[in-house]
């Protein structure tokens, strides 16, 4: 599908074509306390059975089920959010679809880490647009990250006018409310909640994979890196407690999951706060001592938060599975000041010693961001020299991404974009020889795959080694969620070639 980009412009002009919705009453929550005006899970269930029945009148005014689309933008948290979305609006009665222009209700779950992210939302919103014309009845929502930014709410409601509802990260457990009232109002619904000091719990799932899930043990971010959003968006951090996290993880196994993926924006500094103090590490312990989950990851992990406690685990429990992102974001000791990282160079370098002398076989994953105000060419060859000296697995490569609100938005010496942009190909090719000579030390191994998905090229399928690199080797959809072992025969960069030297997997 083809979106066209839509401005301000364009949108006003077609504002007029929404006179009723410009008039809506607006309501907005500006709470800085959610424990304030947040309503229990019990009370969110009660609001699914009245949106139920709302669907069931949409269904006999539409003659079918009505439809759902939930398109989600950016990291594993948000992926994480949008399985809850899909699993109120389920329960709701609603039925999914993945065609947008189909769909009777459409959410978009957003993010905002860099600017390209708002853009492709309002292309996107632009589309919509004119779908909304033709079917007005239609409930179009935005959420996510995008939606705690006061300037790009306040452009939403001028300029796209026909969105429905709006609401924050800190909203998603009232969610069933506001679909109750989107669907019930003739009116605009925007409720954002600037910060929460609890944590949403039971909320009704659908799940991706059946085999595997998120399970998020914390939210928000206290760092303040200069160029990061994250903490403004997101609000400071506050842990789930261990309890809840583990009745989530043997409720998953008891559904069938094997593979869990523990998310936070930090998960190095999960548990502060908690009345009970638990460390990550502990946690990560209590949680592979459940019998029934073979494999653990987690992500994001702070450099400077990571613990000699948590390699020690990491090496200790075999379920946790031998790969570690660990954002490096600039080999240079001076940019990584600048960028508030309380880390240097030989901090890392040092810290990736300590990690491969206990787990010798790991894959290191990173972040690295090109063209940070102030980097210099030698700054950036330090950057290149690291990544030769830590010999990672692959690397997610960015242009810096000026966003208003952070401190290095405001920064000085501002790099040059065509000297940004001749340093990333440069980064991306150095990036690429290291990770495919890297990546290749596996072949002519026989290693376990958890079997994901059948490849769209017919008679394969595509699945994981522990190590996180992808394989496709030959085989049926029956496999799917299957750990098989693999002869890794021919390594083509990122991703293996190989043949199951069993045919049925366990």
């Amino acid at each position: 599908m083809n979106f066209k980009q839509d401005n301000d412009a364009s949108a006003l002009e077609n504002s007029q074509n929404h006179k009723n919705r410009d008039n809506r009453d607006i309501s907005i929550k500006q709470n800085k306390d959610a424990d304030k005006s947040g309503e229990s899970a019990e009370n969110q269930y009660g609001y699914i059975l009245e949106a139920s029945s709302l669907a069931d009148a949409l269904a006999r005014k539409l003659g079918r089920r009505p439809c759902f689309t939930v398109v989600n933008f950016g990291c594993q948290m948000n992926a994480r959010d949008s399985e809850k979305l899909r699993g109120v609006l389920r329960d709701s009665g609603f039925e999914e679809t993945e065609n947008e222009d189909d769909a009777d209700v459409v959410i978009y779950n957003t993010c905002t880490v860099r600017e390209n992210a708002d853009e492709h939302v309002y292309g996107r919103l632009g589309h919509l647009n004119g779908i909304k014309e033709k079917h007005p009845e239609r409930l179009i929502g935005l959420c996510g990250c995008m939606m705690q930014e006061r300037r790009i709410v306040e452009k939403i409601k001028k300029s796209y006018p026909f969105v429905d509802l709006i609401f924050g990260t800190h909203n998603l457990g009232e969610f069933p409310r506001l679909l109750v009232r989107a669907l019930s109002e003739k009116k605009r619904v925007v409720e954002i909640i600037e910060s929460k000091k609890t944590v949403e719990e039971n909320l009704p799932v659908e799940r991706k994979y059946s085999f595997k899930s998120g399970v998020n043990i914390m939210y928000g971010c206290n760092n303040f890196c200069s160029y990061c959003i994250v903490p403004y968006v997101r609000g400071r951090e506050i842990s789930r407690t261990p309890e809840a996290i583990l009745a989530e993880v043997m409720k998953l196994r008891d559904d069938g999951v094997r593979e869990i993926m523990l998310l936070g924006q930090n998960v190095n500094s999960y548990g502060k706060g908690l009345e009970v103090p638990e460390t990550f590490a502990g946690l990560l312990g209590r949680i592979c001592r459940i019998s029934g989950i073979d494999r653990v990851r987690f992500m994001t992990s702070h450099p400077k938060d990571l613990s000699q406690e948590l390699i020690d685990a990491m090496a200790e429990y075999p379920a946790v599975c031998p790969h570690l992102h660990l954002p490096v974001q600039s080999g240079s000791t001076e940019i990584l000041k600048r960028m508030n990282r309380h880390y240097t160079r030989e901090d890392y370098l040092a810290l990736v010693g300590r990690i491969r002398e206990k787990i010798p076989d790991i894959s290191l994953t990173t972040d690295i961001i090109v063209g940070f105000p102030g980097e210099t060419e030698e700054d950036f060859k330090e950057t290149l020299s690291l990544i030769r000296e830590v010999g990672f697995d692959s690397a997610f490569t960015f242009i810096y991404s000026k966003r208003t609100g952070t401190p290095a938005a405001a920064m000085a010496d501002q790099v040059p974009e065509e000297v940004v942009h001749e340093r990333f190909d440069r980064l991306l090719a150095e990036v690429k020889k290291d990770a495919e000579a890297r990546c290749a030390r596996f072949k002519g191994r026989t290693m376990d795959v958890l079997v994901e998905e059948a490849n769209k090229q017919p008679g394969l399928v595509t699945g994981r080694i522990p190590n996180n690199l992808v394989v496709h080797f030959p085989g049926s959809k029956e496999l799917i969620g299957k750990i098989v072992p693999v002869r890794l025969d021919e390594c083509r960069g990122f991703y293996y070639i190989g043949t199951a030297e069993e045919t049925d997997g366990v």
